[in-house]
């Protein structure tokens, strides 16, 4: 059994800070939001696309369902390359180019929204430097107000992009229960930080390799803590929809397989509560997340407000959870081998 100390990492204490960040972005920028929402529902975009990479991605992934499943746009992801590289022609009237990024200063993110800009279409950024490139670029730009982010591993600054990606969806569908639910993000977090996911380390100290599974809302989390689990902890681990685990993953699970399942409320949670009941007749290793209302669970989830939050509380008690899982094994959360704070790529 685990029962290191709970040492101070860069990581920790920035994942511990997003409660204060959030709030102070909440304090920011309403006005703008709500500018922005009212020009969208008057003038609704005929496509809608993100450009992001690594964990701006999984929050550009958490916005685009939210779009989808709120207000019905249809948001797909953008291969930047068919812009620096292939020069594809591209549709850019009437599109909306939602950008997200924590530093702003990776060229492939810039070109892609400069394009959509001079071809009038809708440019949006998501960005933690507001001095940056893409935050020049971008006609509505709006601070993730995370603060200065050292450790390599992202955290405050992906719960802070998924924040504003809520307000945006909130603001351009009116959404009540989103403008109302995400009033209470910084203490349903802060709540997020004492629930003890220790089970979660005792359970993965010597895991070489783990499928992490999601669905809906939750698939976003699912795929920013299988990469925190690489780059942190040295797993080979790789997330899946709870829809697709049935067509080929599940070949690879046997007995002492470990799974990490995130089942926050709403529709999808029957069927990855089945899932798990299933893949522990199997002989797999379950952990499960979810509130406190679900039987079986191995670690508790806060809920928030509205279902569609409860991804936002999930992944705070993670990031604790796998920080202090990465020094369990011997890592260094701040400093993953091989990566940099800041990736540029074109």
């Amino acid at each position: 059994m685990w029962k290191g100390k709970k040492l101070n990492s860069l990581m920790r204490d920035e994942a511990a800070a997003s409660a204060d960040c959030v709030a102070a972005q909440l304090c920011a920028d309403e006005e703008r939001y709500y500018e922005l929402g009212v020009k969208l529902s008057l003038h609704e975009p005929s496509v809608a696309v993100t450009i992001a990479r690594g964990s701006s991605d999984h929050a550009a992934s958490y916005f685009s369902y939210l779009c989808m499943s709120r207000g019905g746009q249809v948001v797909s992801s953008l291969p930047m390359s068919l812009v620096t590289l292939h020069n594809a022609p591209l549709t850019t009237r009437g599109v909306l180019a939602v950008a997200i990024s924590q530093s702003g200063r990776s060229p492939d993110l810039k070109a892609p929204v400069d394009m959509f800009r001079h071809g009038g279409g809708t440019t949006v950024a998501l960005v933690n430097d507001a001095a940056s490139p893409l935050a020049s670029a971008a006609q509505w730009m709006f601070p993730l107000h995370a603060g200065a982010e050292r450790s390599v591993a992202a955290t405050k600054s992906f719960i802070c992009s998924l924040v504003a990606a809520v307000r945006l969806v909130a603001h351009w569908r009116n959404d009540a229960s989103l403008l109302h639910g995400v009033r209470g993000i910084p203490n349903a977090l802060k709540d997020a930080c004492t629930q003890d996911w220790s089970a979660g380390v005792e359970a993965l100290l010597h895991a070489q390799r783990i499928m992490v599974i999601g669905r809906g809302a939750g698939l976003a989390i699912a795929q920013e803590a299988a990469l925190k689990f690489k780059e942190t902890c040295g797993i080979q681990a790789e997330a899946f929809s709870a829809a697709e685990v049935k067509h080929g993953p599940m070949a690879l699970v046997n007995e002492g397989y470990p799974m990490l399942i995130f089942a926050p409320r709403g529709p999808a949670q029957s069927g990855v509560l089945a899932l798990a009941e299933e893949m522990r007749a199997r002989g797999a290793r379950v952990i499960l997340a979810a509130p406190s209302d679900v039987p079986n669970r191995t670690l508790t989830m806060t809920t928030c407000g509205a279902a569609d939050l409860d991804p936002i509380t999930a992944i705070q008690s993670f990031y604790l959870m796998v920080e202090e899982l990465a020094r369990a094994r011997g890592h260094d959360p701040d400093k993953p081998p091989h990566l940099n704070k800041v990736t540029a790529t074109l």
